[in-house]
Formats: structure tokens, C-alpha cells, sequence
């Protein structure tokens, strides 16, 4: 008995040995044995093999064919500034005549990394208090000045730092487009402009009474608090529509 068990455990593995081919498999692999070495390998049927092989010409006539409509789409990217996305370069390739689908370009493009222009919302700079009275318009749209220190303007804007948005203030001398004073915060409560007029002033370094300071009618502008700030140093109140 001891014979028998030692006979069949020499007993050699019966399989298939591992055959090689140069071609790319396509068909799902069947496991089988290597006699010489007992462990599990991976083989492909010869019909997917030949089907892959059969499939040459018709894989590099679909490339040929990608490489062309790539070289559209980049014209039609390139003509248009880069802002063309994935939507408007298809309906550009569809009015010339190209039968393709939307699929097909956006694979295309995101293979080749062509991205439009994604614009981000625009924020509300100008919110009117309408409980607040707007001072009158004295300069009726003339932006020019024949000295320094005759018109000054202001306004508001935003710019993206990291994942924030912060509001800027900023004061212009109308005459040299010298910026004067600014203010950068999180918000835009009336001390925004406060402080960027504040700063104009400490720039000039001498009196500015008499200049006028032209604004939009937001509610930063038309506040109490910046009202005040123009009294005290003799600044006059402009504000259009």
C-alpha cells in the first residue's frame, strides 16, 4: 500500500503545456496545467487570436479616422481661443457636415486634453439701498480730468484666493489711472470702502477737498458711514445709474 501511495503521488500532472503567440488575445482565457511544473497557467483559443489578427486593418482605419477628426477639433478649439467645449465643437462639426457622435468627441478630447473655457458664475458687487438717498451725478459719463485730484473713482470687484472669495476696493485718480487706495476683506460691508478711500487720501498726502469721488449706486457707497468719511475730508459725492 505504501508503494501505491508513493507511485501516485510521482503520478506527473496531466495537461496542456503553455503555448506562446505573438498575437494580441481577445478571447477570455481558459486556465490549464504546465505538465513540467504542476502550476496553473493561462492560454487563448486560436479563434480569438485569429479574429484579433483579422481586425488590423479595421482597428487602424478607425485610428487613421480618430487622428483626422482630433485635427478638427483642434482647428475649431484653437479658432474659437480655446473657449469651445465638448457641446459647442460638436454642433461646429455637425453644421460642417460631419456625421459624428457627441461620445465620440468628448473621448477625444478628454484623450488629447482639449478643454474649453468654463466660466464661473459672475458675483453681485452692486446691491442699491433703496432707503438710502443716491448723491446727484456730477460727472454725467465725462471720464477725463484736466488735473490730478479733480475726479476720482471708485468700485468693487471680487477675486478667488485658494477656494475663497475676497471683495477688493479700489480708488482710481480719473486723470493719471493711478490707483490711489484699496481695500481686500471677506465681505462687503461699508468699512470695504471706508478703507480704501481712507488709504487714497493718506497717498496723496495733502488736502483733497473739493475732489469729486464718482461711484455706483451700491449700498457700500450710498451708506452713512462713507458719507460721513467724504464730509470730513471736504470729498464730493458722485454717483451714476
Amino acid at each position: 500500500m505504501q508503494n501505491r501511495a508513493t507511485s501516485a503521488f510521482k503520478k506527473p500532472i496531466v495537461g496542456s503545456s503553455l503555448t506562446r503567440t505573438p498575437c494580441r488575445p481577445t478571447s477570455r482565457p481558459v486556465k490549464t496545467s504546465d505538465s513540467n511544473t504542476g502550476f496553473l497557467v493561462r492560454s487563448y483559443s486560436d479563434p480569438g487570436c485569429y479574429r484579433w489578427i483579422a481586425g488590423t486593418a479595421a482597428r487602424a482605419e478607425r485610428q487613421d479616422a480618430d487622428d483626422a477628426l482630433v485635427a478638427e477639433i483642434r482647428e475649431i478649439h484653437t479658432g474659437h481661443k480655446g473657449t469651445y467645449g465638448i457641446r459647442r465643437v460638436h454642433a461646429e462639426l455637425r453644421g460642417f457636415g460631419h456625421a459624428v457622435n457627441r461620445k465620440r468627441v468628448e473621448r477625444l478630447m478628454r484623450l488629447n486634453g482639449i478643454e474649453g473655457l468654463h466660466l464661473r458664475r459672475r458675483k453681485r458687487t452692486t446691491v442699491p439701498d433703496r432707503l438710502a438717498p443716491p448723491a446727484p451725478d456730477l460727472v454725467r459719463r465725462d471720464f477725463s480730468a484736466g488735473r490730478l485730484d479733480e475726479k476720482w473713482c471708485g468700485d468693487i470687484t471680487y477675486v478667488r484666493v485658494g477656494g475663497a472669495w475676497l471683495y477688493l476696493a479700489c480708488v482710481l485718480d480719473i486723470r493719471s489711472r493711478r490707483v490711489l487706495g484699496w481695500s481686500m476683506a471677506s465681505h462687503m460691508r461699508a468699512e470695504l470702502v471706508v478703507d480704501a478711500l481712507e488709504m487714497a487720501v493718506a497717498t496723496r498726502g495733502v488736502g483733497v477737498a473739493g475732489v469729486i469721488f464718482h461711484a455706483d449706486r451700491g449700498s457700500q457707497y450710498t451708506s452713512a458711514a462713507f458719507a460721513q468719511v467724504c464730509d470730513g475730508f471736504g470729498i464730493r459725492r458722485s454717483m451714476g445709474r
